[in-house]
């Protein structure tokens, strides 16, 4: 049997002559290297559709150009490339390519005072576009913390100040009585409410971020925090959280207002959104703050 030519009906005439925004695939399975490591990746390619009488696009060769991303560290110049070859594939159809890529980045952490470590996942994406504005980066990552509560720790102080009076009435006050009722239950009868919080932070990257500043901007993120989620621990290890969520009592107002601050510092940092929820553990409702930075819209 002879070889017919295959047909090619993204070739021939739309039923509408309409321009597109934005024609291609989403959620491609795709291996990623990133801060080091191997990753499941997840990839959005596609193009503008520019040209009315075009039926459609070449997905096939969106899908293809993305292999150029699997056996290297993740950076801009490589997206960049990509973004090139989408155009290029799509020559007197398309003037802006789109990519879409995330993911959970794995970064090893140390505990705070043991010499434990252990593995935790940061979710990111980073959106790009290239047209005839240039090349755009957004990197969007969240990192997860605990937040205690100034009020709640405040209320709670209150109520051990009220019982050590209520229990020292007729007591005559000596150093080892009131270190013994500070060690039992009845020093620590209020405690505090803290709650697993969580940061969204979206920031457009400059030109020169190369590598990608993924490691460092949670490096900047969990350092202005404070009490990043830990991983591996022994008991000195929860002490020391336990303390420092004691000294670093924060509304999800003071956590926004630290990385507004953080990120306004970041060398690499042309503009971001930062969204911080905290899932209170008083309310079956979250607090929520939000601030922004040369950001293109002050939209929720």
């Amino acid at each position: 049997m002879s070889q017919l030519p295959l047909p090619d009906i993204a070739s021939g005439s739309p039923l509408i002559d309409t321009a597109l925004d934005w024609v291609g695939m989403e959620q491609i399975a795709l291996p990623l290297h990133v801060a080091g490591r191997s990753i499941v990746g997840r990839a959005s390619a596609g193009v503008s559709l520019d040209t009315p009488e075009a039926r459609g696009v070449h997905m096939s060769r969106l899908y293809l150009a993305l292999s150029e991303l699997e056996n290297h560290e993740l950076t801009l110049s490589m997206v960049s490339e990509v973004l090139d070859t989408f155009l290029a594939s799509h020559a007197g159809l398309s003037n802006t390519a789109f990519l879409d890529l995330g993911g959970e980045a794995l970064l090893n952490r140390p505990a705070l005072l043991s010499p434990l470590s252990g593995w935790k996942a940061y979710p990111f994406s980073l959106r790009c576009r290239q047209g005839d504005d240039g090349f755009e980066a957004v990197l969007d990552i969240t990192v997860g913390y605990s937040s205690t509560c100034p009020c709640s720790a405040a209320l709670a102080r209150q109520l051990i100040q009220q019982a050590f009076d209520e229990d020292f009435v007729d007591i005559p006050l000596s150093h080892e009585s009131v270190r013994a009722w500070l060690g039992s239950e009845q020093g620590i009868l209020a405690t505090p409410h803290s709650q697993r919080s969580q940061a969204h932070i979206s920031v457009r990257l400059s030109g020169d971020a190369e590598p990608l500043p993924l490691p460092s901007l949670i490096d900047s993120a969990e350092k202005a925090l404070g009490t990043a989620l830990q991983t591996a621990v022994k008991r000195v290890d929860e002490q020391a959280f336990a303390l420092a969520n004691g000294q670093n009592l924060m509304f999800c107002e003071d956590a926004t207002r630290r990385l507004h601050r953080t990120l306004q510092r970041h060398p690499l940092v042309e503009g971001f959104r930062v969204r911080v929820v905290h899932g209170e553990s008083l309310h079956a409702h979250d607090a929520v703050a939000c601030s922004q930075s040369d950001w293109p819209s002050a939209s929720r």
